[in-house]
């Protein structure tokens, strides 16, 4: 595996935030940051393709995944070592690896396909898409959320990780997702 994909050793529990877009995945993470007082890890996704987007009016090409995986574990990387108990990550490689499949007929460079199954998370949320689409310069596709929903969790159930599924609204999600991260934490 690239040495630039790899997790470093962390002291805290790693809990990632999962599904598709528009799901309520970054008010989640943050909210839960807040509340256990640690650190939260952007979607670096996000940030990257926005940039992008602003200097060129251009979305996602296959010469972005590896930059964007790359981003993404060095951002995880750097909020553990100052993470409390526990780390919020709205995101992780198998989310770009379940969206590069999506999107370039189920290919995925070979070096995050690896990464995804040497790094290692305590906990998945999967989010339903029962949050309002809310359009932006990045999202696309509103009409196929239940079916990309259904991908991400098939990714999750056809690899054999445990994960609970947070639906309902802000608060609802918010209180399950405290009370599940509790019981991670042995409390």
């Amino acid at each position: 595996m690239e040495e630039t994909l790899r997790q470093e050793p962390a002291t805290c529990l790693k809990v990632v935030l999962f599904g598709p877009e528009s799901t309520g995945k970054t008010t989640l993470a943050e909210a839960l940051a807040d509340h256990f007082g640690t650190e939260w890890v952007p979607e670096f996704m996000r940030e990257y393709l926005q940039e992008k987007w602003d200097r060129t009016g251009e979305k996602v090409s296959w010469d972005d995944l590896l930059p964007i995986a790359e981003g993404q574990i060095a951002s995880e990387n750097l909020k553990a070592k100052n993470a409390e108990e526990v780390l919020f990550c709205d995101t992780d490689l198998r989310e770009l690896k379940v969206y590069s499949e999506y999107y370039y007929d189920g290919s995925c460079p070979e070096a995050i396909r690896n990464a995804v199954q040497e790094n290692r998370y305590d906990l998945y949320f999967l989010t339903f898409v029962d949050t309002p689409w809310v359009p932006d310069d990045l999202r696309d596709r509103p009409e196929e959320r239940k079916g990309i929903f259904r991908i991400f969790e098939n990714e999750l159930k056809s690899n054999g990780i445990p994960y609970h599924e947070l639906s309902g609204g802000k608060l609802e999600r918010l209180e399950k997702a405290i009370a599940i991260t509790e019981k991670l934490l042995g409390r």
